[in-house]
């Protein structure tokens, strides 16, 4: 491979699993940008990135600016001299300055079949669309929204009971692997890249924690679907008797009745009228307590989850 200095760029679990994956082929980074710690948990202490904790693990220099625009975070990055930035999820904006800095350019590993899905959110919005196969694509870094073109690509097939964190690993252990053929074979992939057809391209927009209150007027299939896709994270949710109740699994099925309307409960779960059909909903949450089988719920709270009961959501 003729890029012997590489800058590695991401900040996310998806994105410290492609790093360990060049660390395990022996494409160990001369740095790595993250973005700055953030707080989290219930004290709010400031954690690092899973791939700064990772970098560190290993040794690995670790630069955090707030963002790429700054002339001097732009000398930072020259005076490493890199032959080539691989950018996995990093989160910040690179601008033309930054895409020029190494010898060979910036590549990114994109979570979708580009040009469909992109931006922030691919593998949300691929389940949440109904997609049956997705995949990772290796592309070129530009000034747009992930335009660029295409070094190479590795298919995922979607299965009807995928969320988004199983297609999260999948996608991972695709992206991994291929992210590797394309660096030691460089040269000829940047020669082989292939443009992008713009007019086939759809944009995966931002997941809005908004979006995950349930509306039960809507088609069964289209809410079972954002369920999927927004697990684990924000997870969909309703209230029941005034409780803020999150809904982990659910598949959609026949049903008749005013939406949100329990209208059977047993141990295999709870069916739930929508605006067409219904949603089997087999895992709950309930506040302060674990996702739980509704069999397991309905031990203690059979009553509050009987046929009759009526959630609420954007519908009222």
């Amino acid at each position: 491979m003729s890029a012997e200095r590489i800058v590695f760029a991401g900040t996310p679990e998806f994105a410290a699993l492609h790093l360990a994956g060049l660390l395990e082929a022996g494409h160990r980074p001369v740095a790595v940008y993250t973005q700055p710690d953030r707080p989290a948990g219930r004290g709010k202490k400031l954690t690092p990135s899973p791939v700064k904790a990772l970098a560190l693990q290993h040794g690995i220099p670790v630069l955090q600016p707030a963002s790429l625009k700054p002339a001097e975070a732009q000398a930072e990055l020259a005076e490493l001299a890199p032959d080539l930035l691989v950018v996995v999820a990093y989160g910040l904006i690179l601008p033309q300055a930054v895409l020029d800095i190494p010898r060979f350019g910036c590549i990114n590993v994109h979570a979708s079949l580009l040009p469909r899905w992109r931006g922030a959110a691919p593998i949300q919005r691929a389940i949440e669309a109904g997609d049956s196969q997705t995949g990772t694509t290796i592309m070129q870094m530009e000034a747009g929204l992930d335009t660029g073109p295409m070094l190479a690509t590795a298919r995922v097939d979607i299965h009807a009971q995928m969320d988004a964190g199983e297609l999260h690993d999948r996608l991972a252990e695709a992206g991994a692997p291929l992210l590797i053929s394309v660096l030691e074979g460089l040269p000829e992939a940047l020669a082989a890249a292939q443009a992008q057809d713009d007019s086939l391209a759809t944009y995966a927009a931002k997941i809005d924690k908004a979006e995950a209150e349930v509306d039960w007027q809507q088609d069964a299939g289209v809410l079972a679907r954002r369920i999927r896709a927004f697990n684990p994270f924000p997870v969909c949710w309703a209230r029941l008797d005034a409780q803020r109740i999150k809904l982990w699994e659910a598949e959609p099925c026949d049903a008749e009745g005013e939406p949100g309307t329990i209208l059977t409960a047993d141990n295999t779960g709870l069916t739930v009228a929508c605006g067409r059909g219904g949603l089997h909903l087999t895992r709950l949450q309930f506040p302060g307590g674990k996702p739980l089988d509704v069999a397991a719920l309905m031990l203690s709270r059979s009553e509050l989850l009987a046929p009759g009961a009526r959630f609420s959501g954007r519908d009222g």
